[in-house]
């Protein structure tokens, strides 16, 4: 099975190596550099650097911009084959649903018994930080032939988003996430090696570095002045954002195009060969389920405290870089295949 949060719905090779099976290097490439960027993000957050810093909160603004719906638009592109056979429903239960729910008890245990929470709280139905994404992947792929059936599917996805923006959907389930960030699931559903390959030529690629680095100064001339990373976590309501009605209109969907543009922009400039990093980008699912507890007890035992200037901020950024690519590793896969893969023979007929 591969362990990537973006595993096609068809069957996977059990190799590694992506030269080996036969794989493409670019989307595994693309989804080690996205799981990198998912870690610093949190790793940025539970530091506070950005309280102190306008460059650390403009640099978290941009990847928030367009690594989450990156991640999502390539589930979607990888579900483009998921049509609800027992064989994919079996894989689906084993390799997300199950490690959720095994997860979020060991969370629990975690709050427990390390970050010094009285009581043991385990809560299906309020992912804990950043479990949200397997209940959304759960449900987003469960839905993939539905939108076979649609005729507009994408736009009807985009205002399935915008209203719900509109309403209060509560904790359970993530479903204000779920709900606001399907657009970039249905995109990638409707997408073909076609369009991946239009991203590869010169010119785009050209294009793409110049995109991103005007985001990066937009991202830097606007954080200080406005509520962007609430408004990218996708999340709220236009109420709980604080906006009017019309003004939320407006800006999510100057987001939403922001996104998808800084999206094109970013895979336009994952590399195509194979790199020192791409059978890395087959594991990412261990990094995304154990990376929480390494940045939660970090912030819990006080190891961002002092790093409050120039030099601590590149430290943190490095050690969450190193840390999401070790949890990547092969030992690591080794060591906890058991909780992360297991085997439910008993259980689904896989």
């Amino acid at each position: 099975m591969e362990t990537s949060l973006t595993a096609p719905a068809r069957p996977a090779t059990a190799s590694s190596d992506p030269a080996r099976a036969g794989r493409d290097p670019y989307f595994d490439n693309a989804k080690f550099l996205l799981l990198t960027l998912v870690v610093l993000g949190h790793t940025w957050s539970a530091s506070r650097l950005g309280q102190d810093s306008t460059a650390v909160k403009a640099a978290y603004a941009w990847v928030y911009l367009f690594h989450m719906p990156a991640f999502i638009l390539l589930s979607g592109y990888f579900s483009r084959g998921f049509t609800a056979r027992p064989d994919q429903l079996a894989r689906l239960i084993s390799g997300v649903l199950v490690p959720y729910l095994a997860f979020e008890c060991l969370y629990s245990l975690f709050r427990s018994q390390v970050l010094g929470q009285r009581h043991v709280d385990i809560s299906l139905l309020d992912p804990w930080y950043a479990a949200w994404f397997l209940v959304a992947l759960f449900l987003w792929r469960l839905s993939a032939p539905l939108w076979r059936a649609v005729r507009y599917p994408f736009a009807t996805a985009v205002l399935i988003s915008v209203l719900s923006g509109t309403t209060d959907n509560g904790n359970i389930l993530s479903f204000g996430r779920v709900l606001q960030f399907l657009p970039f699931f249905v995109l990638g559903l409707q997408l073909r090696p076609e369009h991946f390959e239009r991203l590869r030529t010169r010119r785009v690629r050209i294009g793409a570095a110049v995109l991103l680095a005007a985001l990066v100064a937009g991202s830097y001339a606007v954080v200080p002045h406005a509520r962007t990373l609430d408004w990218l976590s996708r999340e709220r309501s236009y109420q709980e954002l604080h906006s009017s009605l019309p003004h939320y209109l407006l800006l999510d969907a100057a987001l939403l195009v922001g996104s998808l543009l800084a999206c094109a922009a970013f895979l336009a400039l994952v590399p195509t060969r194979t790199t020192w990093f791409t059978a890395l980008g087959t594991r990412t699912m261990y990094a995304y389920l154990l990376h929480p507890m390494l940045v939660k007890l970090a912030q819990y035992q006080g190891w961002y405290d002092g790093l409050h200037s120039p030099v601590g901020e590149l430290a943190v950024t490095a050690a969450a870089l190193v840390a999401a690519t070790l949890l990547m590793t092969a030992p690591v896969r080794w060591a906890l295949r058991w909780l992360v893969e297991p085997r439910l023979r008993w259980l689904v007929r896989a």
